[in-house]
């Protein structure tokens, strides 16, 4: 199993799989923002009880810097048995020979039977502070345009969705604006035009907050474990 992006959903998803003995490639462009979060503190974040979130959060209490708390998660994340992290930017999935492989910017090719976007704000992000524009999905955050235009080469249909992140302890407030696939695109998480790649998170249709996109990760994880999510 492959997971791409490590953000909320990803990370959430490769340690519960992990957690019941599933082995998780975990890909990040950027390890060192394994984890991160919209805003710089975790106050009334509402991360749902049992999410590795909340324990993360419920063990640095009562502090709510969110620096902390990326490095106590990042810390959780690396000292968990069947994680395996990779910095790596994947730019394409091509289904072959009942897997998938994973095409990427560094070059060598990445296979796994399943595949499992987690990849947020970043299909084809552009962020906008003011009246500048960034291409990225966060602060500093580089956008997937490559792996977007592959999407759209097999056929999934990408449609603009944009969310706005509120200034918070002196960061400025931003918007970004990014793609995701049309609702009729998916069935559950499941991509309709790609047997073996499933997506969760910020990256599929809807309004989604940091108990839904956690909740659909352990929904995504359950569904995994219990068979649904194999190919027949």
């Amino acid at each position: 199993m492959a997971v791409v992006g490590a953000g909320l959903a990803g990370t959430e998803l490769a340690w519960r799989l992990a957690l019941a003995g599933r082995d998780v490639l975990l890909v990040s462009q950027a390890l060192d923002h394994l984890g991160n979060l919209y805003a710089p503190t975790v106050r009334d974040a509402g991360f749902p009880a049992g999410s590795l979130f909340a324990e993360v959060a419920a063990a640095m209490a009562p502090d709510t810097d969110g620096w902390t708390f990326h490095r106590l998660l990042k810390a959780r994340v690396e000292a968990t048995p069947g994680i395996h992290l990779l910095q790596s930017t994947v730019t394409e999935l091509d289904e072959e020979d009942h897997q998938v492989v994973l095409s990427t910017w560094e070059g060598p090719p990445l296979r796994a039977r399943q595949v499992v976007l987690a990849v947020g704000a970043f299909l084809k992000g552009r962020l906008l502070v003011g009246d500048t524009m960034e291409e990225a999905g966060r602060l500093s955050e580089v956008a997937y345009d490559f792996l977007a235009d592959d999407l759209t080469r097999s056929g999934v249909w990408l449609i603009g969705a944009e969310a706005h992140a509120a200034a918070v302890d002196g960061a400025p407030p931003y918007d970004v604006r990014f793609l995701t696939p049309a609702p009729s695109e998916l069935s559950g998480f499941r991509v309709g035009r790609l047997a073996r790649v499933r997506m969760v998170g910020r990256c599929t249709p809807g309004e989604h907050t940091y108990a839904s996109v956690l909740g659909d990760a352990a929904r995504l994880a359950a569904e995994l474990l219990d068979g649904a999510g194999e190919d027949a």
